[in-house]
């Protein structure tokens, strides 16, 4: 009973030690003071953006203690407080907005501590707009690791090369603004960078081949700029690359021509280009991927004699419009998590092969605008399930089976193969596919006459409907 009792007193001391230590933790930090040249900096640095109306002194005399400042976050550096974040925007609802009017002042270059700096949707107005500052960004190369601006119609100009000093940066984030120019080569030397978003800029000029130093990338985004020129040799380098993003430029060239070691790579999208020479085996070797998106170039080729089972991770495939010919490979159904295939406004003929309906996760497919023949044939489940994501428009010779399916049913934008008599072929006697009438002129109606008596033959006239078939001038 005796040792029961103190092992009780025992727990208690220990639980009350730990409060007190909590307790104690929780009053330094309360209790830790800012450094006043850092909490005027801060005042000064958030005044420039959001405009002089904005007393921080008054509003949040304790900026990372009892009146946080939503957007800024702080660290204890040496026993005071620092800035660690700083975020303008209406990143949330009570967040710093930005006035009409903003300034980069020099105070922003005094954060000694500043980890990472985020501007969104801040610099908005056409009518004044604002350049991002060429220099003192080494004041913070000691620490910064993230620059974010995104969504920032009015901000102008060339991304400044002093940018290139920031050794430490990890994320640079400069997506849907209004920039210009060639991307500075000496963002190369950043080569701790995981993530370098450059989209929906008015970028020009080839892509550096310094890019191919950072190795240490995971997310590359060049999209929606006005980028040319051929592919850098040292992307395909760039072994950690998970997604890749060049769709809507003006690059040009064969795509990966060589030495393309992207095991990692996830997502390939390089839509809207001018890039040629067809399909290749780095692509194929790509075997981590999961979306392939190369839509909209004039790539030409034939991908019957490509093996596709390599890419088994594929969820979606876009190969529409970029010059492909030949037939469409029965490969492509063992591409099971296949859930998008884009075939459409391409050269490929023949008959496309049933076997793409057993794909189990597919839920979009267009082989629309193409030279396709024969009868469709997938099942009427099929069409039912897919509706208007089937997409077999504008191939003339192309028709699907009626039978028990109503024209209601049927694929959207494909004509039913005529139907209601037996053709033969009048050389050897075999059935002719319902799709091929058109194409036959030379046939003989099965209908209980010899080929002997009707010699005198003179004018043959299909009329198909549902239950009757219509012989014309007949004569014997």
């Amino acid at each position: 009973m005796l040792m029961r009792s103190n092992r009780f007193t025992l727990a208690v001391c220990i639980l009350c030690l730990g409060i007190w230590c909590c307790g104690q933790a929780y009053n330094t930090e309360e209790a830790a003071p800012m450094e006043k040249a850092e909490q005027a900096a801060l005042y000064s640095a958030i005044q420039g953006f959001v405009g002089n109306w904005w007393n921080g002194s008054d509003l949040y005399p304790d900026p990372c203690g009892w009146t946080p400042i939503q957007g800024v976050s702080c660290d204890i550096v040496g026993g005071l407080w620092y800035i660690t974040a700083l975020s303008i925007g209406p990143f949330y609802e009570n967040s710093l907005a930005c006035a009409t009017n903003v300034e980069f002042r020099p105070q922003l270059f005094q954060l000694k501590h500043l980890k990472s700096l985020s501007f969104f949707n801040c610099f908005v107005s056409l009518r004044h707009p604002i350049t991002i500052p060429g220099d003192k960004w080494e004041k913070l190369a000691g620490s910064l690791q993230s620059i974010e601006f995104r969504s920032n119609p009015g901000l102008i100009g060339q991304v400044p090369t002093s940018f290139g000093y920031l050794k430490k940066l990890q994320s640079l984030v400069l997506l849907e603004n209004g920039l210009t120019g060639q991307v500075p080569t000496n963002i190369g030397n950043l080569t701790n960078l995981n993530r370098l978003v450059l989209a929906g800029n008015r970028f020009t000029g080839r892509i550096p081949d310094s890019f191919g130093r950072l190795k240490k990338l995971l997310i590359l985004d060049l999209s929606r700029n006005s980028l040319s020129g051929h592919l850098p040799l040292g992307l395909g380098g760039l072994a950690s690359l998970l997604k890749f993003d060049l769709s809507n430029n003006q690059l040009k060239g064969k795509l990966f021509a060589r030495n393309a070691y992207l095991k990692n790579l996830t997502l390939l999208d390089v839509r809207n280009n001018k890039f040629s020479g067809g399909l290749n085996q780095p692509i194929l070797d790509m075997h981590s991927l999961e979306e392939l998106m190369l839509s909209c170039n004039p790539l030409g080729g034939d991908i019957m004699r490509l093996d596709w089972q390599s890419l088994q991770s594929l969820v979606v495939l876009d190969l529409s419009n970029v010059g492909l010919k030949g037939e469409i490979p029965e490969s492509l159904s063992g591409l099971k998590r296949l859930r998008y295939l884009g075939l459409g406004n391409n050269n490929l003929a023949g008959n496309p092969p049933a076997k793409l309906a057993s794909l189990p996760n597919l839920n979009a497919l267009y082989l629309n605008g193409n030279n396709l023949t024969g009868v469709l044939k997938f099942s009427e489940i099929f069409y039912g399930k897919m509706g208007k994501r089937f997409g077999a428009w504008n191939n003339p010779e192309l028709c699907y089976p009626i039978g028990s399916m109503t024209t209601r049913n049927g694929p959207y934008g494909v004509k039913p193969c005529q139907r209601g008599v037996t053709l033969l072929d009048p050389n050897s006697g075999a059935k002719l596919g319902d799709g091929n009438l058109n194409n036959n002129s030379h046939f003989v109606a099965s209908l209980g006459f010899s080929s002997n008596g009707i010699d005198g033959l003179r004018q043959l006239i299909w009329v198909d409907t549902s239950i009757t078939v219509l012989l014309l001038n007949l004569f014997l």
